[in-house]
């Protein structure tokens, strides 16, 4: 299940989601919002995403990483809108019948999210200057885009 949420995300919940008795592992990650990029304060992110195509784009990473890697679920959720630091902003968890092939699929399904999904990151910095940055900028159908659509 790859899912957009406008509300704060339950990682608990999200992990029970994933429980299967065939599972001997469990592999989650937590992307938060964090105060400095690249030299720079930041005092918030906003997120943008082409629904339609986002959630397209993220269940084919699901079915990509569930036939490398034998996985028995996975999941991915990115949040959508205004978000404070420390808040997460996107979870991914996957299980499997091994911890390796669970470790792999999850580094697998958050790295290619972040390059593919067409999902457009907005950091206000402390200064008051905002960037949008961060937009899918491979693969599928997304391709390359620096700005949210209007």
């Amino acid at each position: 299940m790859f899912r957009l949420a406008a509300e704060p995300l339950d990682p608990a919940a999200l992990q029970r989601a994933l429980s299967d008795v065939r599972a001997g592992a469990c592999v989650t990650f937590e992307g938060w919002v964090r105060n400095r990029n690249e030299g720079q304060p930041v005092t918030a992110l906003e997120y943008e995403a082409y629904a339609p195509l986002a959630e397209k784009e993220g269940a084919r990473i699901l079915a990509e990483a569930q036939e490398k890697f034998a996985l028995i679920g996975s999941a991915c959720v990115h949040r959508t809108g205004q978000l404070g630091l420390g808040e997460l902003a996107v979870w991914v968890g996957v299980t499997a019948e091994h911890r390796g092939a669970a470790f792999d699929a999850c580094r697998y399904i958050i790295d290619e999210a972040k390059a593919r999904v067409p999902i457009w990151k907005k950091e206000h910095y402390s200064s008051g200057a905002t960037a949008w940055i961060n937009c899918a900028t491979r693969g599928g159908e997304v391709g390359d885009a620096a700005q949210p659509p209007a």
